[in-house]
Parts: structure tokens; sequence; C-alpha cells
């Protein structure tokens, strides 16, 4: 449980309101969305409209360009309680992409602003079916035709809640000579759907989050003249740097709302479940279990607090931010399969919704960069002060709050 002790009164109000609307208006949803596959439009757009009315919506933003302009702890709270409830569901409380800062001109009027009023939605395309954590290996490219660009590729793995109205899409636009020799240079273009050569359809239904889509992007010749690329030419990674940092200690802290959910429902069945004349918490073989997933709730929780007060004072580094989520979405699978252990059978029958968040608990370990990357990007930085360690290649995805430098990013694509 969130210790509203340390928290001021104006954040203590947010995270009460955000409860309050997972367990009314999000919660009650969950089972059917898990058996349809898919979240009804008319219920997307009711929670859509529900969360404008209680300043949820685009809470990411700064104000300066009609957001709510939430600190970044703020932000980690409101993220840790959408934890507890499916992705499906809250993610029709957008949460625009932090790029979009980075449009200028009338790319604000229309790409940006009708993000942050909910009159469009984006996707973020950077994954290809091979290239996911090697995103250097990408294949997609975009070639100069007079003024304009020509874009060719596909993206796979991208989500959203609903079809778009455009895709920041990435792409190669030449390389660059460095120490090491060629390397893509990679630049971010804007691309509405409905644009010809612009194929955009649903993908693979995944066990996971049933109900939040995944979209196959398919680029023919697709053509974007001035004013369509996101930034400057050759430097989008070092955009995208600018964003995603914060991603991953997002899902660190959603995973920590949702350990807190199991947990709960692992303790009150432990209380009440009786075996052999007595509740079966009072047997050390569960007690021990239930000790064990609050003590890595804890240490989930105070790993997100650090690094989000690093954030604040300018200090995070991507160290930080790998064990983060290495830790948290590790540390929501052990609870979750403990949950099922303790349920027994009972927490594998359908009608029970321990085997959903079991299931939903097993995405974590994957998206926004695997375990082993996390790992990967841990042990370099023990490492690289030797000068002897090899630069991983990492994708970094996902994403809230203001922007976050991340200068393993900057490095691996100087």
């Amino acid at each position: 449980m969130t210790n509203h002790h340390n928290l001021d009164a104006e954040t203590r109000m947010i995270v009460d309101t955000v409860r309050g609307f997972v367990e009314t208006e999000l919660q009650p949803h969950e089972d059917m969305v898990d058996r349809q596959g898919f979240v009804p439009e008319e219920l997307g757009r009711e929670i859509e409209a529900k969360s404008k009315a209680l300043g949820l919506f685009s809470a990411n933003q700064p104000e300066s360009v009609g957001g709510s302009g939430l600190s970044m702890k703020a932000l980690s709270l409101v993220e840790r309680e959408y934890g507890k409830t499916s992705h499906a569901l809250h993610s029709w409380i957008a949460r625009p992409t932090e790029l979009l800062l980075a449009c200028e001109g009338d790319q604000r009027d229309t790409y940006l602003y009708p993000c942050i009023t909910g009159e469009k939605r984006e996707l973020f395309a950077l994954t290809e079916p091979e290239a996911g954590s090697d995103a250097m290996g990408m294949k997609s490219n975009a070639r100069r035709d007079g003024a304009d660009w020509i874009l060719n590729g596909s993206k796979h793995f991208i989500s959203g809640p609903c079809m778009p109205d455009f895709a920041i899409v990435f792409a190669s636009t030449g390389f660059d000579e460095t120490k090491r020799g060629p390397r893509k240079r990679v630049t971010a273009f804007l691309v509405d759907v409905g644009t010809p050569g612009f194929d955009i359809r649903e993908g693979n239904k995944s066990v996971s989050y049933r109900g939040y889509k995944t979209w196959q992007l398919a680029f023919n010749g697709v053509r974007r003249g001035p004013g369509r690329g996101l930034g400057e030419e050759g430097r989008g990674f070092g955009l995208a740097g600018q964003w995603l940092t914060m991603g991953r200690v997002g899902v660190g802290t959603s995973c920590c709302g949702k350990a807190e959910r199991i947990l709960a429902m692992a303790s009150d069945w432990a209380a009440t479940r009786r075996q052999f004349g007595q509740p079966i918490g009072q047997f050390q073989g569960t007690g021990f279990k239930l000790a064990d997933m609050a003590l890595g709730l804890r240490a989930g929780d105070l790993l997100v607090a650090d690094a989000v007060e690093r954030a604040e004072a300018g200090i995070l580094t991507d160290a930080d931010v790998s064990m983060v989520k290495l830790y948290c979405s590790e540390m929501v699978n052990r609870v979750a399969d403990d949950c099922v252990q303790i349920f027994g059978g009972m927490g594998l029958v359908e009608e029970m919704p321990v085997q959903r968040l079991w299931r939903e608990a097993r995405l974590e370990r994957i998206w926004d960069g695997t375990s082993e990357i996390q790992g990967n990007i841990a042990s370099w930085s023990c490492v690289r002060r030797l000068g002897t360690c090899p630069r991983p290649k990492v994708t970094i995805r996902g994403g809230f709050g203001p922007p976050a430098t991340s200068p393993l990013l900057a490095a691996a694509t100087a």
C-alpha cells in the first residue's frame, strides 16, 4: 500500500482519485475484456471521457501544452495504481508520448495538441520482426527524393488500445562513419494512417493483457514531405532517449501496483482457506511465501522511489533504470506464481482472477526491454570504467513523465 504519510495533500488526493477510478471504472470490466479479447469501443470512449473529467487524461504532459503537468513522483504513483488493472483498460487514459514535444510549427497543431485533447492517438513504432532488442538491426529505411523522403519497411508488436491516427516511425536514413565503422543514422517520421503505401492492421494476439492490441505496420514507398520528420534528421534515437528512460521506471512502478493487488488476494486466501483444522497461512510453507512476497514488494517500491528521486535531481543513470525494470518485473512474476501456489488448483480456474493476473505479470519481463537486456545494461555499468566492456545493443520502449537523459542511448548511437 502506498504510504500516504509521506505524501503532500495534493498528491494524496491524486492517488486516491486514481485508485477510486481504477476500482469503480476499470476493474469491473476486466473479466469481460479478458474473455472477449478486446475492449468495446463504447467502453473505451467512456473511460476516456471520464478520465478527462477527472483531469487524468494527458497527465504526463506539461501544463504549457495543455496537460496536467504532474511531477515525476505523482506520475509514478498514478502508474502504480494503474498497475492494479488491465493495461487494455487503463491505456484508454492516454499519456501521449513526450516525443511529441519535439513537434515544431504546424506539427503541434496537427499532432501534439490533438493527442493531448484526445482527438488523435499515436503509435510509437520502433520494433521490427528481425530487430527487437537489437534496434540498430532495423531494416526500415528512408531515402531522399528531392525535398521528400521515401519510406519502406515494416514494424510489429506496436501496441495501442485502438486504431491510431498516426505513427512515429523510426527508419534508417543513411550511415555515419564512427571509430567502429559505419553506423546507421536513424530518423523519426510522422506517418498518418491513410497515407498511400502505409498499411496497418491488427497483429498477433497475446495471452497477457488480452484486449490490448498490437499492430503490424508496412511501408511501401510512403512519401513524407517537408515537415513530416520529427526532430532532426539522424537524431531519432537521441530524441527517443529523452522519453524512453523513464518508461522503464513506469513499468517498475506498475509492477509494484500489480504485486500489491496479488499479495492482498494471497493474504486473504491464506487467512480464510482452512486445511488440517487451521488457516493455511499458519503453515510455514505458506507464511514464508507471503513474507517473501511482502519483502519483494517493499524492495520494489523503494527502488522506484529512489529512481524517481534521482530523476528529479538529474542524476538518473541507465543502470538505475535497468535495475528498477529488472527487479520489479521479476518480482511481480514471483509474487504471481506464489499466489497461484497458495490458491492451489483454484488459482488456475478461469473463474478466478488469479490466473489472469499471473498471465498478465508474465509480459512485464519481456516488453520495454527483456530482463536479459536490463541485466546486460546493469552489468555493463559495473565494468565499463575498465574500458574493456563492449557496448550493449539495446531497445528502450515505453514511458511516462518529463524527459530524462539517457547516456547509454546517446553513447550507443554516437
